[in-house]
């Protein structure tokens, strides 16, 4: 039992990163973004086949990181310059990504079997791959919450977080809306693609399908942590997104530990962000009485 509770801790470390991107752009810029299915795989191809040609296996990590900002820039620019909703420029920038990350693959799978990952540089010094995964999760999440939390603290930042809630009064104020959400699309599609390279090189193998359902992934990760640990703060989000990823990823392994078939892991995903979302009006029909009384008030 504890193998699987570090394993999936470890996992949902590594998933965490991708999490944080999906709240950036689902939370904070209130956009549905479905380019997050085509940039995870991106950085995985990206970093394989860069460690495969023979690059530092942490510059692969930089190499993807660009990767997916330039798939979320694409992205902008087809929803801002173009005019073309949201929710479809995820979807064009997600199919074309297909092909991309294809030709970048050049096969559906890339292994990276006997080959250095930034994982060996710990696993050198005596550590098995779990422990190191759960170290170097950690750093990453921790950088990671650091940087957002400053960066989100600056006038820019303050500028991206505003034009989700309220645009018309960003524009007001002489701020062009369509540079704050391009911006934020790309650092959350670069987010997303360096997860994937983390996760790649923790497998082993970079796999063309792996982005499939990651969205929901996400999702799922996103709103466990909000129903747990509560929106207090900016910084307390970001660790709660964390949190919620590990949790989404033990409730998993506990699952499949009680004997559910892996093929319904999908649908048991699925099931769970849609009770997750629809907590407020099933909490309507519970405590009707409740609900009204504050109506009242």
């Amino acid at each position: 039992m504890l193998d699987i509770l570090t394993g999936a801790i470890s996992l949902g470390l590594l998933w965490a990163v991708m999490t944080i991107g999906v709240y950036i752009t689902y939370r904070i810029l209130d956009i549905a973004d479905l380019t997050v299915e085509g940039s995870i795989v991106m950085g995985a191809a990206i970093a394989a086949k860069a460690i495969s040609n023979g690059v530092n296996p942490f510059a692969a990590l930089f190499l993807a990181l660009f990767g997916g900002m330039t798939a979320g820039f694409a992205t902008g620019l087809l929803h801002t310059v173009l005019r073309i909703p949201a929710l479809l420029s995820g979807i064009l920038t997600m199919i074309g990504l297909y092909s991309i990350n294809l030709r970048i693959l050049g096969r559906a799978t890339l292994s990276l079997l006997k080959l250095d990952t930034v994982y060996t540089v710990f696993e050198s010094r005596g550590m098995d791959r779990t422990s190191s995964t759960i170290l170097l999760g950690l750093i990453c999440v921790s950088a990671i919450i650091c940087i957002l939390y400053w960066f989100f603290g600056t006038e820019i930042g303050c500028a991206i977080r505003a034009t989700g809630r309220n645009p018309q009064m960003v524009r007001a104020q002489g701020v062009n809306t369509n540079t704050t959400k391009i911006l934020g699309l790309i650092i959350s599609n670069g987010l997303v693609a360096l997860s994937g390279a983390l996760i790649a090189q923790n497998q082993t193998f970079a796999d063309l399908q792996m982005g499939t359902g990651s969205i929901v992934i996400g999702l799922a990760s996103v709103i466990i942590g909000e129903v747990l640990f509560g929106k207090k703060n900016f910084m307390s989000r970001l660790i709660s997104l964390v949190l919620g990823s590990v949790i989404y990823r033990i409730i998993i392994a506990l699952v499949l530990e009680l004997g559910m078939p892996a093929n319904d892991l999908k649908l048991f995903t699925a099931i769970t962000v849609a009770l997750a979302l629809s907590l407020p009006v099933l909490r309507e029909y519970l405590y009707p009485v409740k609900n009204s009384i504050k109506e009242g008030n």
